[in-house]
């Protein structure tokens, strides 16, 4: 009898597949994986399973409106990457939703969960839609038949939702209820933890609603010294005064750093003296905007006086692709701290490298939110309630952990901060796929 000959299993080498608009969100989000990918040498088959989503549900559901009229609305969601496990991403109501944004979104998603060492995959979803035309109960009715229409899509254990722009604690609420009433075999009917970021009755955690900002603070503290500022003297600017920019401005203020200057989409706002944040935000509360603002001090501004007042730190809370070559070019300040996703696009990025000036990546300074979902979903699944001292000593010591990788890649492989980021994130999905190897 001929023996048998063993012949050694090579997992796959493939070559990344690339999205056909090099300068869409999507593409901006494959080539920094890309540099990533190059910086640690990864294998060609964890490039190119990078470069693309594993899931795409694209849906079109009906919405009865107050009048008795129906509209149908487009909703998404992608699940971009599960071998670190469950997927994990937000849910955004937002007009120009597209397919390219959420499939950069559930990238970053990925990248980020690697970052800060979460059992979690990337996800993201949303619904094309202006919130302000709705109604209260036609939200909720909206966010019912978008929630039945994912139906097994997304589950406690498989894929977990939480808010994104335009969404809450409240439509968390509703996505929860919808799911555990549509699923009614007995077994989900304690699985609040289906989604993150409810409200604290509903099983939400303390602390989840200023995550992000507080994230960002805890990024600030760690890293200033890399260039040499000290938050007790740091001035700062913020692109965005939502609920990201908001807390984050309360944050670093408590610290001892002042708020020198603020934009939303109505008004621009510079105060050489500090803006007084807890103002500024009832103001934005009350009124929808930074827009009639005034105070001792303060001014209105017009964009391009805006970005280019001087500080240490500008944080860009927005929305993606704010930053392009002009603004990069107007930006008077030492270091970029990205609280929104996306926000710099690559001609921008470009200018801000030439200029010297350091930037800090979304996927280490938006993760305190996804940091907080996760403890929330912990304390779910385990059925406890932790205090806001316990949530914030967590948030602190995964946000400082992941901070300190990042700056020991940026001396190891000899890049910046942002690109040793990236860096640290695919080493991590790296290592797991050699560990797992490639089914079957």
């Amino acid at each position: 009898m001929t023996p048998r000959v063993r012949i050694p299993v090579e997992l796959p080498s493939a070559k990344p597949l690339l999205p056909a608009d090099p300068d869409s969100l999507f593409g901006m989000a494959v080539e920094a994986v890309n540099g990533a990918c190059d910086i640690v040498k990864a294998p060609e088959y964890v490039r190119a399973i990078l470069g693309q989503p594993k899931n795409e549900l694209m849906v079109n559901f009906p919405v009865r409106r107050d009048d008795g009229s129906y509209e149908i609305f487009k909703g998404y969601r992608i699940q971009h990457n599960n071998i670190l496990g469950p997927y994990k991403g937000g849910i955004r109501y937002h007009p120009e939703v597209s397919l390219d944004d959420v499939k950069a979104l559930a990238l970053w998603m990925t990248m980020k969960c690697a970052l800060m060492r979460l059992p979690f995959g990337g996800a993201k979803g949303g619904v094309k839609v202006n919130t302000r035309d709705l109604s209260s109960n036609e939200l909720m009715r909206l966010t019912r038949r978008f929630t039945s229409a994912l139906g097994n899509h997304i589950g406690p254990d498989h894929d977990i939702p939480a808010p994104d722009v335009g969404t809450n604690a409240q439509i968390m609420d509703w996505m929860m209820d919808t799911y555990i009433n549509t699923h009614t075999d007995g077994a989900h009917q304690g699985m609040v933890h289906v989604v993150t970021g409810k409200s604290v009755g509903c099983g939400g955690s303390e602390g989840r609603e200023k995550a992000t900002g507080q994230g960002i603070c805890y990024v600030l503290s760690e890293l200033l010294p890399e260039v040499n500022l000290k938050m007790s003297k740091l001035r700062f600017s913020l692109l965005g005064f939502g609920n990201v920019g908001a807390f984050t401005a309360r944050a670093l203020s408590a610290e001892g750093a002042k708020l020198i200057a603020a934009m939303d989409h109505a008004a621009a706002l510079v105060n050489p003296d500090g803006l007084p944040i807890e103002e500024l935000h009832q103001h934005v509360i009350d009124h929808g905007s930074l827009a009639g603002f005034k105070s001792a001090g303060t001014r209105e501004v017009s964009p391009e006086e805006f970005y280019r007042t001087p500080t240490d730190v500008f944080i860009p809370a927005a929305l993606e692709r704010m930053i392009d070559e002009q603004k990069a070019n107007w930006l008077d300040c030492r270091m970029v701290a990205e609280g929104g996703n996306g926000p710099t696009t690559p001609r921008g990025a470009e200018v801000l490298q030439r200029r010297g000036i350091v930037v800090l990546p979304a996927i280490l300074c938006n993760a305190g939110g996804v940091t907080v979902s996760y403890l929330e979903w912990v304390q779910n699944k385990m059925g406890v309630h932790w205090d806001l001292q316990r949530v914030d000593h967590e948030l602190h010591r995964t946000i400082v952990l992941a901070a300190r990788r990042v700056r020991v890649a940026a001396h190891r492989y000899e890049v910046d901060l942002s690109r040793a980021a990236f860096g640290v994130a695919v080493e991590h999905l790296t290592d797991t796929y050699l560990r797992r190897g490639i089914f079957p």
